[in-house]
């Protein structure tokens, strides 16, 4: 999602861009075999650092950190898509391509590291930039982060415009 603050005049625009990676969003559609997310759900994106633990396998089991392209790769089932999908997904997806070799695999997939949550405030703020974040966050807290207004930011003329 990308919020985007700017007032009148063009010297003090305020923009900031929240790249959560899904972080808090829901999702439509889905394999029938997976569950379907909450808004509450958290949703994996590059950077993240996984364990997976496939019950009585050491070793399939492992930590690993979600690729840039979205993946991870496993043992035996070679790739998988973890970007876009919660945990809960991505253990059940882990375990239908695991059933190939193993008689009911169980998976469990723990977020060990929060590392795709990132946003971006650049304009009229005392240090504009990109922020690693580990959680969801408001608007007032993003521009707190990035250190409060400028003197010249136009505060009382924001207009917060969303897209998708």
């Amino acid at each position: 999602m990308n919020l985007k603050f700017c007032n009148a005049t063009v010297s003090a625009c305020l923009t900031i861009f929240l790249i959560a990676a899904f972080a808090g969003c829901t999702t439509q559609s889905g394999n029938l075999k997976e569950t379907q997310a909450t808004t509450s759900d958290f949703f994996l994106g590059p950077e993240d650092v996984l364990e997976i633990t496939v019950w009585r396998n050491q070793d399939l089991s492992r930590q690993t950190v979600v690729r840039p392209d979205g993946m991870v790769s496993m043992p035996l089932i070679g790739d998988v898509q973890a970007s876009g999908l919660t945990a809960n997904q991505l253990a059940a997806r882990i375990a239908d391509r695991l059933k190939e070799f193993k008689e009911s695999p169980s998976v469990t997939v723990s977020v060990k590291e929060v590392n795709s949550y990132n946003i971006y405030v650049l304009g009229e703020v005392q240090k504009p930039g990109k922020y690693q974040l580990k959680s969801n966050t408001s608007v007032l807290q993003a521009i707190a982060v990035a250190g409060g207004f400028s003197i010249y930011a136009s505060k009382n003329k924001m207009q917060v415009v969303t897209t998708e």
